[in-house]
């Protein structure tokens, strides 16, 4: 049986074979916006002076969660930014974190051997809401999947809320399109 680490070597290869570096496709790595001359807003990948500023983002995702320390959560930041697979994107808007979605691009046996993306974790800061931030990373999302070779996109919410759903069907998410089961070890 070969090691996760030589499939994964494996897939970078054919990555790059097809032209493509690994799943970090050759897009920018930031895009500078500006809203109505005033906000600045940076769309790039987050960095690892990220890690405060994305526990402290969070809140507004799942504030039930109990908080994660800095030292709780180094590791599997570092996992999570050095992971070929995984592009976690931030919208800074005047320095601080205001929005963020994390892609997984997944590499496939089946479509050809076409990769799928898989998005979660999508937030705003409730004080950036109604901004396009979060369309705007999920445009990007979509962009480096389409680049990687990715047939299609996937998202999962818990939310019930219908302008949550409309939301993402704006951003071009079909609802009802796959039957969703998930299994759950923690609340």
């Amino acid at each position: 049986m070969r090691k996760s680490g030589a499939r994964v070597k494996d897939f970078r290869d054919s990555c790059r074979a097809a032209g493509v570096n690994s799943t970090r496709t050759r897009l920018p790595r930031a895009v500078l916006f500006r809203q109505n001359g005033k906000m600045e807003t940076i769309f790039q990948l987050a960095t690892a002076d990220d890690l405060p500023a994305m526990l402290a983002l969070y809140r507004h995702l799942s504030p039930e969660d109990p908080p994660l320390s800095p030292d709780e959560a180094a590791a599997s930041w570092h996992a999570l930014l050095d992971a070929a697979l995984s592009h976690l994107l931030v919208a800074e808007v005047e320095g601080m974190v205001a929005a963020s979605c994390l892609s997984l691009i997944v590499p496939n046996l089946t479509r050809g051997g076409r990769s799928f993306a898989i998005v979660e974790n999508v937030v705003t800061h409730a004080a950036y809401r109604r901004r396009g931030l979060a369309s705007r990373l999920l445009r990007m999302a979509r962009d480096r999947a389409m680049a990687a070779g990715c047939y299609k996109m996937m998202l999962a919410t818990g939310r019930t809320d219908e302008n949550v759903l409309r939301f993402y069907e704006q951003a071009g998410f079909t609802r009802g399109g796959k039957t969703f089961f998930e299994m759950r070890w923690l609340d």
